[in-house]
């Protein structure tokens, strides 16, 4: 599992003045806690975590020396300046139901040769202890041909006793499609 450090934020700074200081802010919040805990962390540090973790990852937070085990509740990225702004955390408790995503990802994109994949869900939305968080969802394309449909029910988080779907379990979430072709009027 993932660690990341960080330090609680002194409010008096302003949010513009930590970014352009190297920081990324974010929030720690959970009911075991009686406020949330402002934080901030290094640019660096948030880079390193986002390119194993997303949305829905369990992260080992350091935070004062404490070791808190979390869950990503929100990213905040500013898509044109490709800034993360702001980490939203939950802080887990052994045995309480947490709401949370698990990302869909896809393999073998390059085995489906004669149709289009299209990725109706990107990622499932459900609700389970921290035992029983799920990150990703890995659907190997390898066998699919145009027609085929995958629907949330035929996945395996669907049949998971210890986790409740939110995600409709009749929504498409992927499907190969039969490419269309214009033909020009010339």
């Amino acid at each position: 599992m993932n660690t990341l450090k960080v330090e609680k934020r002194n409010m008096q700074t302003k949010t513009k003045k930590l970014r352009r200081e190297g920081f990324v802010t974010g929030n720690v919040f959970g009911k075991e806690l009686k406020n949330s805990i402002p934080i901030q962390m290094g640019k660096h540090d948030a880079e390193e975590l986002l390119k194993n973790c997303q949305k829905g990852s369990q992260v080992i937070m350091e935070l004062e020396g404490e070791k808190r085990n979390v869950l990503i509740k929100e990213i905040d990225i500013d898509s044109m300046k490709h800034q993360i702004l702001e980490i939203d955390f939950q802080m887990l408790v052994k045995g309480e139901q947490v709401h949370s995503v698990a990302e869909i990802v896809l393999l073998n994109h390059d085995k489906v040769v004669n149709g289009i994949v299209e990725l109706d869900l990107p990622e499932i939305a459900y609700v389970a202890t921290p035992e029983a968080l799920v990150e990703k969802i890995e659907i190997d394309l390898e066998k699919m041909r145009v027609g085929d449909e995958i629907l949330v029910k035929d996945l395996p988080i669907a049949s998971n006793k210890k986790i409740t779907l939110k995600t409709n379990l009749n929504e498409s979430v992927v499907r190969i499609v039969e490419p269309h072709t214009v033909v020009s009027n010339e």
